[in-house]
């Protein structure tokens, strides 16, 4: 009703209870309302403030045009004082008195007296600023100091002087009653006593151990008084600190049966509630163990002790944390003096205090009001949407703290309410209009945006109200086990739904009879489950005014992603990530736990938001719901801190990137994305186009300028490699400060880079580096002295260089395709590269030990004149530089003498294995573990040499054409030159690739004599059978110690060698079919005089057997080993077959020859042993030789005179008698081998 209104209300008899102590002081408050704008009345429960004040205002005349508004700060007080004015009114509930609360409106034009919640007539003030359609205003309960009050005060404060015919009374318990006197301007207080009894203070002396001994105390204290030790027996009211002290004491004290224990705190049941206040039923002395919502909102009938702890849980927000604390404090001394008034209503009662009297005196006079333990948020938000200023500025009771003041303005940008600058947004006008906790409000507007404003409506209104699932302390199991259907596995916030849609679709079928003992069978609170319906209504309506657009139906589909991140917007907070164990690191590097009683608790999802993070016994999360961290990136990124780190250049993407974290209070949301960098840091990015993508040459593709900058660079770089020194190219800065005098500032990427180049007709010659300005120093003659390739067998193997000491390439590596790897000779390497040559040899010379060193110095003078005579390559270098150190000094050396030398890596060649596409298989600097390793893979890659390759497998009869007697083909960038050969497979023949001509002849032979036996098959096996059959054939083998099946395959072979003359051996099917048309008669022939011959032999050389058997004692050593030596080569596999005819043929003279140095070695040893080492020495080189060069004897006829030669020398040595086929020594012998040098000089492998 406005003041506009002409018409007076017509107000009924109005009569005063004479047993009211308000009552008796009428006059004087009349007088005080009269003649003041603000009166304080100050009263104890039971004063009758509550209901008289309403009457006296109607009595002087007030609520006639305007009403009288009463606030109250909970619904059921406005409803329960409006009951009972209108019943000491004698009008009916809405006509002369209303009331107004959250859900409910019963006040009507009529309605003189408004009852209502302090919320209400905040509310009330966004539509009427001045509050016009109210005469009086009494303020209730001002003593609670709650946030509702303390604004409701300061805004009327500012208002009254602009509404003088506005009376505005504030009443109080009698608590700090000159703080409101004082805040409006020395306001007139009247205090009224209440009806109340002498009570007695006791103190007692605390325990030491307040955690354990506190509820022993109470325990012994409620004994005492049941014995009648302080007075009279009578109902105990103790206070507590929470739900979990009043659990454990109920549990302590039901041990005695005479005690009726009754819990009392707020999120009982209701009907547990109602037994504190019942009476009736009583079953013995009746102990009420009580929070302190005790101390003013309830009033406990019968009480006639009080045992007050002095502890109290005092909600603390901390600005610092962002944590609505719990903590157990000590209460203020007006605290202690209302739970001491809570006794003596109806008798003396006593109050005993378990806190001595000096403790008391040093506790604070008056508890810190709402407005300085908690978040400021809502009121900053009102004020704002308000327009009421500076909140710094704004007339509080108590001035709140700076700090919480910036932190509420904090938590409202958090939100998107408010701007940096703390004005209001768009969304915070918003937020101001719900009839919510901003975050709250925030979590409905995110919710529209994400399709999910049924279901945050539903969740929004639940976080609202209690908690409606009840759980009572007897019956936990139960409840959970009733509660567990409506869990959902990731998620407390989607519990909500879930409960929700089971009540709707109950309240639906149910009568409301039903409904109820449903609820108390499943152990929900029906009003509090009617209150969650109001409140979603009541935000549906808003939301609808708001232009929002809410469904008429919860969806059915679940949208969990949406509903998160909704919850987001107003909890952003609230996140934490998981640690280990049950910690989480929460914003702010705050540690927090799930709350326990949460369906998450066990399932520690790995991120989580919650609607609310509290401080009691831990730092606990309740409510939660498990999330993405990258849900919080778009909530609002204004709060994000974004951390560039490890800056680099992208060559593909042709610009600078940097790998981004966004944190959040602390919390990596994101973490290793790449990013465009130019843009947060031009300079660096410039810099590094500059460092990596030009002097470092990586940028893909470059531009023309760079490839000839880089093409140049390298030439001087690897020049650098080849001769191990780093003082050719010029610093990188030279080439830094080059492109950074002459790029613009603002090219930061290849894009732009590329961009300005087209734009600049002149810019590729610009920046073209000048070959000049990449030299530090002059180079000289060094290139030639570092070869691209090293020519070797008319080949040019690919030569790399590195400079990089320890690394695996460092020095001169050669690139070697595998088909090559077991042709290259083994000392080949060995010389390296002329640059590198002298310094090795410098190196060798240095390591030798000091008694063959200090005869070459000064080393670099011998050094140079050995390297003038040695042909690189000729010989392993070794070798060679022992050699002609030798004649130049004099002193005898070896190749010997390096033994277990270990030179620097680079020293020694590295080789590069490739395969035929030129792809790396290995690399080393061991040539003959390379070979070993890669064995297989060099005849796999020689084989397939080729789309036309001849090699073939499974030959049995010459259809192959013409077999060439080279086959070339390239592998790696390389023409490779292999030999067909026709190689024996013993069942079959095959075509192969071989690597050398010789080892090729004599494979060749062998596999033409394969098929020679495949297609003469009848004359082989006769032959098999008749050679060598006769007993004394048998006993001639076994004394020679030959086995007579190998022997005879190897006279079969011979027999057509000698016979067919397949020294040369056929490449055509002409030939081979000539060879055939040959092969009779004159191979049985060839076979018989084979037999022969070997009859001849095998006498003496089973002579020689025994004797040299009979020989025993180690003296005998030497000779035993050369004469095994010996014999090795004479009888080595296929020696019939490969020995030629002229040399087969002095077998018997050997034989002989062996058989008579036997029978003479006892009597003379030692000529013996200095005879075997003369020719041991000179056997040893062409044995190298032979093994470097397979197929020797047959191509080089030096080599195979050589090797006849020694066996004739051996005969003049020890059978002399015998004679020699050709003249014989030592010196003709060391003169032979100067000329297969000189053939091995003239042929390299």
């Amino acid at each position: 009703m406005q003041d506009s209104e002409t018409s007076e209300r017509r107000i009924p008899p109005i009569r005063f209870p004479a047993d009211l102590p308000v009552a008796e002081r009428r006059e004087e408050i009349m007088a005080a309302i009269r003649d003041h704008q603000v009166v304080v009345v100050a009263g104890e429960t039971g004063s009758g403030k509550t209901t008289q004040l309403p009457k006296i205002c109607l009595e002087l005349g007030r609520g006639r045009r305007q009403r009288i508004g009463h606030t109250q700060p909970r619904r059921l007080a406005a409803r329960t004082v409006a009951q009972r004015i209108a019943a000491e009114l004698d009008t009916s509930l809405g006509e002369t008195v209303g009331y107004q609360v959250r859900f409910n409106d019963q006040v009507s034009e009529a309605s003189a007296v408004k009852l209502m919640t302090d919320g209400i007539l905040l509310a009330e003030i966004q539509r009427d600023r001045l509050l016009r359609q109210y005469d009086t205003l009494i303020i209730d309960e001002a003593h609670e100091r709650s946030l509702n009050i303390d604004f409701l005060l300061g805004y009327l404060k500012n208002i009254l002087p602009r509404r003088p015919d506005l009376k505005l009374i504030i009443t109080s318990a009698t608590i700090d009653l000159e703080s409101f006197s004082r805040h409006f301007d020395d306001a007139p207080v009247i205090e009224v006593s209440g009806r109340t009894y002498p009570v007695e203070t006791v103190y007692l002396d605390p325990v030491e151990d307040r955690d354990q001994g506190v509820q022993e105390q109470i325990v012994q204290v409620v004994q005492e008084i049941a014995a009648g030790h302080y007075g009279e027996r009578g109902d105990t009211l103790v206070f507590l600190p929470g739900e979990r002290d009043i659990r454990e004491l109920a549990k302590a004290l039901r041990r005695d049966t005479e005690l009726d224990i009754l819990p009392l705190y707020a999120r009982l049941s209701q009907g547990e509630q109602q037994r504190v206040f019942d009476t009736s039923g009583r079953r013995g002395l009746r102990v009420v163990l009580a929070t302190n919502v005790a101390e003013t909102s309830v009033t406990v009938p019968g009480i006639r002790y009080v045992i007050d702890p002095g502890e109290a849980r005092i909600s603390r927000y901390s600005y610092r944390t962002k944590v609505q604390r719990l903590p157990i404090e000590p209460i203020s001394q007006a605290s202690a003096n209302q739970r001491q008034g809570r006794c003596g209503r109806v008798a003396a009662g006593v109050c005993i205090r378990l806190y001595s009297r000096e403790d008391f005196e040093r506790r604070p006079e008056f508890t810190d009001p709402e407005i300085r333990r908690t978040n400021l948020a809502a009121v900053i938000l009102q004020m704002l949407n308000l327009r009421l200023g500076d909140l710094k500025h704004f007339p509080f009771i108590d001035p709140p703290d700076p700090r919480m003041v910036r932190d509420g303005y904090k938590l409202l940008e958090e939100l998107g309410a408010v701007t940096p600058a703390g004005k209001l947004t768009d969304t915070g006008r918003q937020m101001s209009r719900l009839p919510l906790d901003p975050r709250l409000g925030r979590m409905i507007l995110a919710a529209a945006g994400q399709q999910c404003l049924g279901e945050m409506l539903v969740i929004a209104s639940a976080l609202s109200i209690q908690d409606p699932r009840e759980r009572p302390a007897d019956r936990q199991q139960q409840s959970d086990q009733s509660h567990a259907r409506f869990k959902h596995e990731k998620s407390d916030f989607m519990a909500w739904l879930n409960l929700w849609r089971y009540y709707e679709e109950q309240r639906q079928t149910l009568s409301q009879n039903q409904l109820r003992k449903l609820c108390q069978k499943e152990f929900l609170s029906f009003l509090r489950l009617r209150e969650w319906r109001d409140t979603h209504y009541q935000l549906t309506v808003a939301c609808r005014q708001q232009g929002l657009k809410p469904p008429r139906e919860l969806p059915q589909e679940e949208n969990y992603n949406g509903v998160h991140q909704a919850l987001l917007a107003g909890l952003l907070g609230n996140i934490a990530q998981f640690q280990e164990g049950r910690d989480y690191l929460g914003a702010r590097n705050r540690k927090l736990q799930i709350f326990p009683g949460s369906s998450q608790a066990r399932k520690k999802p790995k991120w989580l938001v919650a609607a609310e993070i509290v401080e009691t016994s831990n730092v606990f999360a309740r409510v939660v719901g498990g999330i993405d961290p990258r849900w919080a990136l778009t909530v609002n990124p204004d709060l994000l801190k974004h951390h560039y780190y490890e800056p680099r250049w992208q060559p593909r993407g042709g610009r600078a990137v940097a790998y981004e974290r966004i944190t959040l209070y602390g919390l990596t949301l994101s973490d290793k994305q790449t990013v465009n960098y130019g843009p947060i840091d031009p300079v660096e990015s410039r810099e590094l186009l500059i460092r990596e993508g030009l002097v470092a040459g990586r940028m893909q593709p470059p531009p023309a300028f760079l490839k000839h900058n880089q093409r140049l660079l390298r030439e001087l770089q690897d020049l650098e490699s080849r001769t191990r020194r780093r003082d050719i190219v010029a610093d990188e800065e030279v080439l830094f400060r080059f492109y950074d005098e002459r790029l613009p500032a603002d090219i930061t990427t290849l894009r732009h880079l590329n961009s300005w180049v087209k734009r600049q007709p002149d810019a590729e010659g610009v920046l073209q580096v000048p070959r000049e300005l990449l030299l530090a120093r002059d180079p000289g003659q060094l290139e030639n002295q570092f070869p691209n390739h090293l020519a070797w067998d008319g080949l040019e193997l690919k030569l790399s260089y590195q400079f990089e000491p320890g690394g695996e390439a460092d020095g001169v590596t050669v690139t070697v395709p595998v088909a090559l790897l077991n042709r290259v000779p083994r000392h080949l390497f060995d010389y390296l590269v002329p640059g590198l040559l002298r310094d090795k040899c410098i190196a060798l010379v240095k390591a030798l030990p000091k008694s063959l060193r200090k005869q070459l110095v000064p080393v670099p003078d011998y050094v140079d004149r050995a390297l003038a005579q040695i042909a690189p390559g000729e010989a392993p270098l070794l070798q060679a530089l022992a050699q002609t150190l030798s004649k130049q000094s004099g002193q005898r050396l070896s190749a010997d003498d390096w033994q277990g030398v270990a030179l620097e890596d680079f020293y020694r060649m590295n080789i590069r294995v490739v395969d035929s596409r030129g792809k790396v298989m290995a690399q080393g600097r061991d040539l003959d573990e390379l070979v070993a390793r890669f064995r297989q893979d060099t005849k796999e890659s020689v084989g397939s040499a080729g789309r036309n390759s001849p090699a073939r497998d499974k030959v049995t009869q010459w259809d192959m054409g013409n077999l060439p007697r080279e086959w070339r083909f390239r592998q790696a960038g390389v023409e490779i030159v292999s030999y067909p050969a026709l190689v024996d497979r013993g069942e079959h023949a095959a075509v192969e690739l071989l690597d050398y001509p010789g080892q090729a002849t004599l494979a060749h032979r062998q596999g033409v004599l394969r098929l020679l036996r495949l297609h003469n098959a009848k004359q082989v096996k006769f032959l098999r059978k008749e050679i060598l059959r006769s007993n004394a054939d048998q006993l001639a083998l076994a004394g020679a110690g030959l086995e007579r099946e190998a022997l005879v395959d190897d006279l079969i072979d011979a027999a057509y060698v000698q016979a067919l003359d397949l020294q040369q051996a056929p490449r055509s099917e002409g030939e081979f079919n000539a060879l055939l048309q040959r092969a009779g008669a004159p191979v049985v022939q060839a076979a018989n005089e084979l037999e022969t011959l070997l009859r001849n032999a095998l006498t003496p050389l089973s002579s020689a057997r025994q004797g040299l058997a009979k020989l025993k004692g180690g003296q005998f050593d030497t000779a035993r080993r050369d004469i095994d030596a010996q014999l090795q080569v004479l009888l080595a596999p296929g020696f019939l077959r490969d020995t030629p005819g002229n040399w087969l043929a002095q077998y018997p003279r050997y034989m002989k020859a062996l058989a008579q140095r036997v029978e003479r070695l006892n009597g003379q040893l030692d000529k013996d042993q200095r005879n075997s080492g003369l020719l041991s020495a000179l056997w040893q080189p062409l044995a190298e030789a032979m093994a470097a060069r397979p197929g020797l004897l047959l191509l080089c006829a030096a080599a195979s005179e050589y090797r006849w030669m020694h066996e004739e020398f051996r005969v003049s040595l020890f059978a002399q008698q015998l004679g020699t086929r050709l003249p014989v020594s030592q010196k003709r012998l060391e003169s032979q081998w100067q000329a297969v040098e000189q053939w091995l000089a003239q042929h390299p492998r």
